[in-house]
Protein backbone atom coordinates (compact mmCIF):
# COMPACT_ATOMS: atom_id res chain seq x y z
CA UNK A 1 0.00 0.00 0.00
CA UNK A 2 1.12 3.57 -0.87
CA UNK A 3 2.31 6.02 2.11
CA UNK A 4 -0.29 8.53 3.39
CA UNK A 5 -0.26 11.93 3.23
CA UNK A 6 1.08 12.26 6.85
CA UNK A 7 3.54 9.91 6.02
CA UNK A 8 2.05 6.70 7.91
CA UNK A 9 1.74 3.10 6.12
CA UNK A 10 0.06 0.12 6.82
CA UNK A 11 1.55 -2.83 6.65
CA UNK A 12 0.52 -6.53 7.49
CA UNK A 13 -2.63 -4.64 8.73
CA UNK A 14 -1.36 -2.43 11.15
CA UNK A 15 -0.55 1.42 11.11
CA UNK A 16 2.96 2.43 11.46
CA UNK A 17 2.41 5.76 13.20
CA UNK A 18 0.97 2.76 16.28
CA UNK A 19 4.08 0.73 16.49
CA UNK A 20 6.41 1.48 19.23
CA UNK A 21 9.38 3.45 18.57
CA UNK A 22 13.10 4.25 19.65
CA UNK A 23 14.29 7.49 18.08
CA UNK A 24 18.04 8.18 18.64
CA UNK A 25 19.30 10.48 16.57
CA UNK A 26 17.04 13.62 16.00
CA UNK A 27 18.18 17.14 16.08
CA UNK A 28 16.50 19.91 17.93
CA UNK A 29 16.87 22.62 15.82
CA UNK A 30 15.75 20.48 12.85
CA UNK A 31 12.58 19.62 14.15
CA UNK A 32 10.76 23.20 14.62
CA UNK A 33 7.43 23.38 13.77
CA UNK A 34 6.96 25.48 10.68
CA UNK A 35 4.17 27.55 12.77
CA UNK A 36 6.28 28.08 15.51
CA UNK A 37 9.12 29.54 13.28
CA UNK A 38 6.46 32.15 11.87
CA UNK A 39 5.41 33.17 16.12
CA UNK A 40 8.52 32.83 17.35
CA UNK A 41 10.42 35.53 13.99
CA UNK A 42 8.85 38.56 14.51
CA UNK A 43 10.59 38.77 17.80
CA UNK A 44 13.65 37.23 16.91
CA UNK A 45 13.99 40.04 14.17
CA UNK A 46 14.58 37.05 11.39
CA UNK A 47 12.68 37.65 8.05
CA UNK A 48 11.48 34.75 6.49
CA UNK A 49 11.12 33.30 2.93
CA UNK A 50 7.38 32.56 3.56
CA UNK A 51 4.92 33.53 5.54
CA UNK A 52 2.44 30.90 5.85
CA UNK A 53 3.41 27.33 7.46
CA UNK A 54 2.95 25.11 4.44
CA UNK A 55 4.67 27.25 2.38
CA UNK A 56 7.45 27.26 4.66
CA UNK A 57 7.92 23.42 5.27
CA UNK A 58 7.93 23.49 1.51
CA UNK A 59 10.81 25.57 1.62
CA UNK A 60 12.92 24.17 3.98
CA UNK A 61 12.18 20.96 2.05
CA UNK A 62 13.33 21.80 -1.27
CA UNK A 63 16.32 23.94 0.13
CA UNK A 64 17.39 20.54 1.88
CA UNK A 65 17.00 18.12 -0.78
CA UNK A 66 20.25 19.52 -3.04
CA UNK A 67 22.47 16.40 -2.38
CA UNK A 68 25.06 19.07 -0.05
CA UNK A 69 25.64 18.56 3.52
CA UNK A 70 26.82 22.38 3.65
CA UNK A 71 23.67 23.52 1.83
CA UNK A 72 21.58 21.63 4.14
CA UNK A 73 23.15 22.98 7.23
CA UNK A 74 22.27 26.73 5.79
CA UNK A 75 18.19 25.79 6.69
CA UNK A 76 19.63 25.83 10.38
CA UNK A 77 20.17 29.73 10.04
CA UNK A 78 16.50 29.81 10.75
CA UNK A 79 15.36 27.63 13.45
CA UNK A 80 18.71 28.35 15.63
CA UNK A 81 17.70 31.87 15.38
CA UNK A 82 14.51 31.49 17.19
CA UNK A 83 15.61 29.27 19.53
CA UNK A 84 17.92 31.98 21.66
CA UNK A 85 15.63 32.82 24.65
CA UNK A 86 14.41 30.39 26.84
CA UNK A 87 11.10 30.62 26.30
CA UNK A 88 11.66 29.66 22.76
CA UNK A 89 13.98 26.68 23.65
CA UNK A 90 11.33 25.32 26.43
CA UNK A 91 8.51 25.77 23.83
CA UNK A 92 10.44 24.21 21.02
CA UNK A 93 11.45 21.55 22.92
CA UNK A 94 8.39 21.13 24.95
CA UNK A 95 6.61 20.57 21.10
CA UNK A 96 9.22 18.30 19.90
CA UNK A 97 8.50 15.79 22.80
CA UNK A 98 4.98 15.96 21.54
CA UNK A 99 5.52 15.17 17.75
CA UNK A 100 7.50 12.18 19.21
CA UNK A 101 5.00 10.87 20.89
CA UNK A 102 2.25 11.21 18.15
CA UNK A 103 4.65 9.34 16.02
CA UNK A 104 4.33 6.35 17.90
CA UNK A 105 8.23 7.09 19.74
CA UNK A 106 8.22 5.88 23.41
CA UNK A 107 12.04 7.06 24.21
CA UNK A 108 14.16 9.43 22.59
CA UNK A 109 17.28 11.42 22.61
CA UNK A 110 17.09 14.69 21.31
CA UNK A 111 20.59 16.45 20.38
CA UNK A 112 21.57 20.39 20.09
CA UNK A 113 24.85 22.46 20.69
CA UNK A 114 23.94 24.84 23.62
CA UNK A 115 27.08 26.89 21.95
CA UNK A 116 24.94 28.03 19.30
CA UNK A 117 22.04 29.76 21.56
CA UNK A 118 23.98 32.36 23.84
CA UNK A 119 23.37 35.00 21.05
CA UNK A 120 19.97 36.47 23.34
CA UNK A 121 22.41 36.27 26.46
CA UNK A 122 21.49 32.87 27.88
CA UNK A 123 24.39 30.78 29.53
CA UNK A 124 24.90 27.43 28.61
CA UNK A 125 23.52 26.58 31.93
CA UNK A 126 20.55 28.09 31.20
CA UNK A 127 20.07 27.29 28.11
CA UNK A 128 20.20 23.47 29.32
CA UNK A 129 17.86 24.08 32.12
CA UNK A 130 15.38 25.68 29.27
CA UNK A 131 15.46 22.86 27.03
CA UNK A 132 14.92 20.51 29.91
CA UNK A 133 12.18 22.17 31.20
CA UNK A 134 10.37 21.85 27.80
CA UNK A 135 11.01 18.04 27.79
CA UNK A 136 9.86 17.13 31.22
CA UNK A 137 6.56 19.75 30.41
CA UNK A 138 5.89 17.28 27.23
CA UNK A 139 6.34 13.88 29.17
CA UNK A 140 3.30 15.91 31.28
CA UNK A 141 1.64 16.12 28.51
CA UNK A 142 1.99 13.28 27.05
CA UNK A 143 1.57 11.11 30.56
CA UNK A 144 -1.98 13.24 30.60
CA UNK A 145 -2.86 12.00 27.13
CA UNK A 146 -3.18 8.41 28.47
CA UNK A 147 0.63 7.48 26.39
CA UNK A 148 4.21 7.22 28.06
CA UNK A 149 7.76 8.51 26.58
CA UNK A 150 11.33 9.45 27.90
CA UNK A 151 13.28 11.79 26.12
CA UNK A 152 16.80 13.12 27.31
CA UNK A 153 19.23 15.33 25.80
CA UNK A 154 22.59 14.97 23.94
CA UNK A 155 24.79 17.63 24.11
CA UNK A 156 26.45 18.46 20.89
CA UNK A 157 29.58 20.28 20.32
CA UNK A 158 30.58 21.83 16.94
CA UNK A 159 33.45 20.47 16.16
CA UNK A 160 34.51 23.46 14.04
CA UNK A 161 34.74 25.28 17.19
CA UNK A 162 36.90 25.10 20.26
CA UNK A 163 34.34 24.96 23.10
CA UNK A 164 33.96 21.33 22.96
CA UNK A 165 35.67 20.47 26.65
CA UNK A 166 33.49 23.16 27.84
CA UNK A 167 29.93 21.55 26.70
CA UNK A 168 31.98 17.79 27.48
CA UNK A 169 31.88 19.54 31.01
CA UNK A 170 28.73 20.66 30.50
CA UNK A 171 27.19 17.57 29.77
CA UNK A 172 28.52 16.09 33.03
CA UNK A 173 27.56 18.54 34.96
CA UNK A 174 23.74 17.99 34.35
CA UNK A 175 24.32 13.72 34.02
CA UNK A 176 21.99 13.54 36.79
CA UNK A 177 19.46 16.02 34.88
CA UNK A 178 18.15 15.09 31.68
CA UNK A 179 21.74 14.83 29.82
CA UNK A 180 22.16 11.27 29.09
CA UNK A 181 25.04 12.05 26.21
CA UNK A 182 27.60 13.86 24.37
CA UNK A 183 28.35 14.33 20.40
CA UNK A 184 30.00 16.53 18.18
CA UNK A 185 28.31 17.75 15.23
CA UNK A 186 28.80 20.39 12.39
CA UNK A 187 31.48 20.23 9.21
CA UNK A 188 32.64 16.76 9.08
CA UNK A 189 35.02 16.97 6.67
CA UNK A 190 38.22 18.06 7.71
CA UNK A 191 37.25 18.45 11.37
CA UNK A 192 38.21 14.87 12.79
CA UNK A 193 37.33 13.50 16.61
CA UNK A 194 40.87 13.65 17.39
CA UNK A 195 40.57 17.74 17.27
CA UNK A 196 38.46 17.20 20.12
CA UNK A 197 40.66 14.40 22.10
CA UNK A 198 40.42 16.66 25.65
CA UNK A 199 37.00 16.54 25.65
CA UNK A 200 36.73 12.78 24.80
CA UNK A 201 39.08 12.28 27.32
CA UNK A 202 37.64 13.69 30.14
CA UNK A 203 33.97 12.22 29.25
CA UNK A 204 35.89 8.57 29.11
CA UNK A 205 37.63 9.33 32.44
CA UNK A 206 34.23 9.91 33.82
CA UNK A 207 32.11 6.77 31.73
CA UNK A 208 30.02 9.12 30.30
CA UNK A 209 28.47 8.16 26.50
CA UNK A 210 29.27 9.30 23.45
CA UNK A 211 28.10 9.12 19.78
CA UNK A 212 29.77 10.87 17.16
CA UNK A 213 28.62 12.39 13.66
CA UNK A 214 31.22 9.81 11.36
CA UNK A 215 30.91 8.70 8.01
CA UNK A 216 28.43 11.57 6.66
CA UNK A 217 30.09 14.10 5.32
CA UNK A 218 33.51 12.14 5.47
CA UNK A 219 34.62 8.50 5.32
CA UNK A 220 36.65 5.87 6.68
CA UNK A 221 39.35 7.95 8.09
CA UNK A 222 36.34 10.15 10.13
CA UNK A 223 34.68 7.20 11.39
CA UNK A 224 38.35 5.32 12.79
CA UNK A 225 38.74 8.76 14.58
CA UNK A 226 35.28 8.39 16.44
CA UNK A 227 35.79 5.09 17.31
CA UNK A 228 39.76 5.84 18.34
CA UNK A 229 39.86 9.05 19.11
CA UNK A 230 36.23 9.79 20.27
CA UNK A 231 35.13 6.24 22.23
CA UNK A 232 32.28 6.21 20.60
CA UNK A 233 29.93 3.62 21.80
CA UNK A 234 27.32 4.98 18.34
CA UNK A 235 28.24 6.38 14.81
CA UNK A 236 25.81 9.45 13.88
CA UNK A 237 25.13 8.25 10.27
CA UNK A 238 27.99 6.19 9.70
CA UNK A 239 26.71 5.24 5.96
CA UNK A 240 30.09 5.62 4.75
CA UNK A 241 31.30 2.03 6.19
CA UNK A 242 29.96 0.61 3.32
CA UNK A 243 33.41 2.09 1.55
CA UNK A 244 35.32 -0.65 3.81
CA UNK A 245 33.54 -3.24 2.04
CA UNK A 246 33.93 -5.02 -1.16
CA UNK A 247 30.99 -7.10 -2.74
CA UNK A 248 32.01 -9.58 -4.61
CA UNK A 249 29.05 -11.55 -5.86
CA UNK A 250 25.39 -10.52 -5.38
CA UNK A 251 22.64 -13.22 -6.09
CA UNK A 252 19.46 -11.99 -5.42
CA UNK A 253 19.79 -12.25 -1.10
CA UNK A 254 22.67 -14.16 -0.81
CA UNK A 255 25.55 -11.29 -1.22
CA UNK A 256 29.21 -12.42 -0.75
CA UNK A 257 31.27 -9.67 1.04
CA UNK A 258 35.15 -9.14 2.10
CA UNK A 259 35.06 -6.91 5.10
CA UNK A 260 38.21 -4.16 5.92
CA UNK A 261 38.90 -4.45 9.17
CA UNK A 262 37.27 -1.05 10.14
CA UNK A 263 34.16 -2.70 9.05
CA UNK A 264 34.35 -6.04 10.76
CA UNK A 265 35.19 -4.09 13.43
CA UNK A 266 32.07 -2.06 13.45
CA UNK A 267 29.64 -5.11 13.13
CA UNK A 268 31.35 -7.51 15.21
CA UNK A 269 31.18 -5.51 18.54
CA UNK A 270 27.60 -4.45 17.58
CA UNK A 271 28.66 -0.61 17.10
CA UNK A 272 25.03 1.03 16.57
CA UNK A 273 25.04 2.76 12.87
CA UNK A 274 22.10 5.76 13.35
CA UNK A 275 21.54 5.78 10.22
CA UNK A 276 18.85 8.57 8.33
CA UNK A 277 17.61 7.22 5.22
CA UNK A 278 15.96 10.39 3.57
CA UNK A 279 18.45 12.59 5.20
CA UNK A 280 21.52 10.79 3.60
CA UNK A 281 19.98 11.24 0.44
CA UNK A 282 19.67 14.92 0.99
CA UNK A 283 22.86 15.56 2.16
CA UNK A 284 24.69 13.39 -0.41
CA UNK A 285 25.87 10.81 2.44
CA UNK A 286 25.19 7.77 -0.50
CA UNK A 287 26.09 9.36 -3.35
CA UNK A 288 28.75 7.31 -4.26
CA UNK A 289 25.58 4.17 -4.48
CA UNK A 290 22.98 6.49 -5.64
CA UNK A 291 20.66 9.59 -5.67
CA UNK A 292 17.72 7.14 -4.68
CA UNK A 293 16.28 5.61 -1.22
CA UNK A 294 16.76 2.46 -2.93
CA UNK A 295 20.14 2.91 -3.60
CA UNK A 296 20.62 3.59 0.31
CA UNK A 297 23.23 0.74 1.74
CA UNK A 298 20.36 0.26 4.42
CA UNK A 299 19.71 -3.36 3.60
CA UNK A 300 23.11 -4.60 2.78
CA UNK A 301 24.12 -3.16 5.97
CA UNK A 302 21.21 -5.04 7.26
CA UNK A 303 21.93 -8.35 5.72
CA UNK A 304 25.15 -8.69 6.67
CA UNK A 305 24.54 -8.32 10.59
CA UNK A 306 25.15 -4.50 11.06
CA UNK A 307 23.35 -2.93 14.03
CA UNK A 308 21.31 -0.77 12.35
CA UNK A 309 19.00 1.75 13.35
CA UNK A 310 16.52 4.35 11.84
CA UNK A 311 15.81 7.58 12.31
CA UNK A 312 14.98 10.59 11.06
CA UNK A 313 18.25 13.50 11.74
CA UNK A 314 16.06 16.50 10.81
CA UNK A 315 12.28 16.39 10.84
CA UNK A 316 11.46 19.55 9.51
CA UNK A 317 14.18 19.69 6.76
CA UNK A 318 13.40 16.61 5.06
CA UNK A 319 9.67 16.71 5.94
CA UNK A 320 9.47 13.48 7.42
CA UNK A 321 9.14 11.41 11.00
CA UNK A 322 10.34 8.00 12.08
CA UNK A 323 6.72 6.59 10.95
CA UNK A 324 7.70 7.82 7.33
CA UNK A 325 11.27 6.80 7.30
CA UNK A 326 10.00 3.48 8.17
CA UNK A 327 7.46 3.37 5.03
CA UNK A 328 9.58 4.02 2.48
CA UNK A 329 12.55 1.59 4.26
CA UNK A 330 9.31 -1.10 3.51
CA UNK A 331 8.62 0.35 -0.08
CA UNK A 332 12.51 0.42 -1.16
CA UNK A 333 13.46 -2.83 0.34
CA UNK A 334 10.25 -4.89 1.01
CA UNK A 335 10.60 -5.25 5.18
CA UNK A 336 7.56 -7.12 7.18
CA UNK A 337 6.59 -5.81 11.05
CA UNK A 338 9.52 -8.57 11.75
CA UNK A 339 12.34 -6.29 10.21
CA UNK A 340 10.79 -2.93 11.64
CA UNK A 341 10.73 -4.60 14.97
CA UNK A 342 14.36 -5.69 14.66
CA UNK A 343 15.49 -1.97 13.99
CA UNK A 344 13.55 -0.83 16.88
CA UNK A 345 15.32 -3.42 19.30
CA UNK A 346 19.01 -2.26 17.96
CA UNK A 347 17.68 1.07 18.68
CA UNK A 348 16.49 0.54 22.79
CA UNK A 349 20.02 -2.23 22.98
CA UNK A 350 21.55 1.29 22.18
CA UNK A 351 19.80 3.69 23.75
CA UNK A 352 21.78 5.75 26.45
CA UNK A 353 20.26 4.05 29.71
CA UNK A 354 21.11 2.21 32.01
CA UNK A 355 20.71 -1.79 30.98
CA UNK A 356 17.51 -2.71 33.45
CA UNK A 357 15.86 0.35 31.38
CA UNK A 358 17.16 -1.01 28.34
CA UNK A 359 15.48 -4.24 28.53
CA UNK A 360 12.19 -2.38 29.47
CA UNK A 361 11.99 -0.58 26.58
CA UNK A 362 12.39 -4.29 24.63
CA UNK A 363 9.98 -5.81 26.79
CA UNK A 364 7.75 -2.63 25.49
CA UNK A 365 8.76 -3.03 21.88
CA UNK A 366 7.88 -6.55 21.68
CA UNK A 367 4.47 -6.01 23.39
CA UNK A 368 3.10 -3.00 21.43
CA UNK A 369 4.49 -5.10 18.51
CA UNK A 370 2.61 -8.33 19.51
CA UNK A 371 -0.55 -6.47 20.42
CA UNK A 372 -0.48 -4.81 16.78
Amino acid sequence: MSIAADGDKELQGISLRSLPKISLHDHLDGAVRPATIIELAEDAGLALPASDAQALGEWFAAQSDSGSLVNYLKTFELTVGVMQTADGLTRIAREFVEDLADDGVIYGEVRWAPEQHLAGGLSLDEAVEAVQQGIEDGEDAVDHSGRSIRVGQILSAMRQSDRSLEIAELALDNREAGVVGFDIAGPEDGHPASDHSEAFDLLAENFFPVTVHAGEAAGLASIRSALIDGRALRLGHGVRIVSDLDVIERDGDEVQVKFGDLARWVRDREIPLELSPSSNVHTGAIEAWGTELADHPFDLLYQLGFSVTVNVDNRTMSRTSLTRELALLVDAFGYDLDDLEAFQFNAASAAFLPVEEREELVEMIADGFRND
